[in-house]
């Protein structure tokens, strides 16, 4: 399996390089051949090609067979002209990348407020409220006058029906419930489509108990008794919202996994960002990355029905559990250790597992 690995900004060389690690251990425990392709993103390639993704970078990628993403100062990337892309976006959206995967569930060693729950949110990745990926040339928020700002949401049937495909795929291999989470009262159009495009792929999957909430509510549902929930599908925004209230909920957004997926390719990608205030400090959780790299060698296994990758991604999650409530993680999550011995201690239980 070939991987082109983007360090990112800000703690993304530190988590990338514990997240490589892992890799390597899994490489050898499980006897896959894996190739680590390093190139850059972000702030290091603005300075070195005037761009932070560049079209030989993406020539790279779509030769590959996964990507990992590390965190990106994506806030700082305001002008595209001068080549400020946002490489998330960019990769999503180049990719179609139309699934984002994350799973959240609560650790033993980890304080929490709720009871214990393990659920994933399957989010609509390339259309919804998001001005920079849906319209084909330009952005669709819009100022009108000095006070008047105009944002459009596109929603289609085929975006809604594979994102909602996607989620069944996945509850049918878990606890078979989906959850569909909108706002159909005020959204009539749009999240009415979505709906109606969610049952329509129920059907194919007749043992799955489905039901729906709108997302307000759902916010309330979430933090007061997140186990009744088991897969739960939205669009981008609602999608993105929900996935870092499930994550905190956890624990930590540290401990959230995510994967963006589409037919062909994939990334990895942590669900935090880039933290320059803390970058440097080997006190970075790697745990985020480390999860999501685990989800892609799953994606890839799956698809290319080699069940060696599998079994490495089932027991990167299983050694994530282990090293949690072993204390050998970041302070963060209540170890005592650095980002760099996080990534040593997960790599030697992996390869005792």
């Amino acid at each position: 399996m070939k991987i082109i690995v983007l360090p990112g900004d800000g703690i993304g060389p530190e988590t990338m390089a514990a997240t490589v690690e892992v890799l390597r251990a899994a490489s050898q425990r499980f006897g896959f051949e894996l190739a680590l392709e390093h190139d850059i993103a972000g702030h290091d390639s603005l300075r070195r090609h005037g761009a932070t993704v560049t079209p030989a970078l993406l020539d790279k990628v779509r030769a590959a067979d996964g990507l990992m993403l590390g965190p990106m100062a994506t806030f700082d990337f305001k002008d595209e002209s001068k080549g400020e892309i946002n490489p998330s976006m960019f990769f999503r959206k180049e990719l179609d990348l139309y699934a984002n995967i994350r799973p959240s569930r609560t650790w033993q060693g980890v304080p929490h407020k709720v009871d214990a729950f393990d659920l994933v949110v399957v989010r609509e990745n390339t259309e919804g409220f998001y001005a920079d990926r849906n319209i084909a040339s330009g952005g669709s928020e819009m100022l009108i006058t000095e006070d008047v700002v105009v944002s459009l949401r596109r929603i289609t049937r085929l975006c809604c029906a594979r994102i909602a495909r996607a989620a069944f795929e996945l509850a049918s291999a878990r606890r078979k419930h989906v959850s569909i989470v909108h706002k159909a009262n005020v959204l009539k159009i749009g999240d009415g489509m979505f709906i109606d495009e969610c049952h329509k792929v129920a059907r194919d999957f007749p043992d799955v108990t489905v039901d729906d909430f709108i997302v307000d509510a759902m916010m309330a549902h979430v933090v007061r008794a997140p186990q009744r929930f088991d897969v739960i599908v939205t669009t981008n925004m609602f999608g993105d919202i929900l996935s870092d209230l499930t994550a905190e909920l956890s624990g930590s957004l540290g401990l959230g996994g995510s994967l963006n997926m589409g037919a062909r390719y994939a990334m990895g990608q942590a669900a935090h960002g880039s933290a320059p205030d803390i970058a440097g400090q080997d006190i970075a959780n790697p745990f985020s990355l480390i999860l999501s790299a685990g989800q892609l060698l799953d994606w890839h296994g799956r698809r290319t029905n080699q069940p060696a990758y599998v079994a490495a991604a089932d027991a990167i999650a299983r050694t994530a559990a282990i090293v949690v409530e072993a204390g050998e993680s970041t302070r963060d999550v209540g170890g005592n250790l650095g980002t760099a011995a996080t990534g040593r201690a997960f790599a030697q239980r992996l390869l005792e597992a």
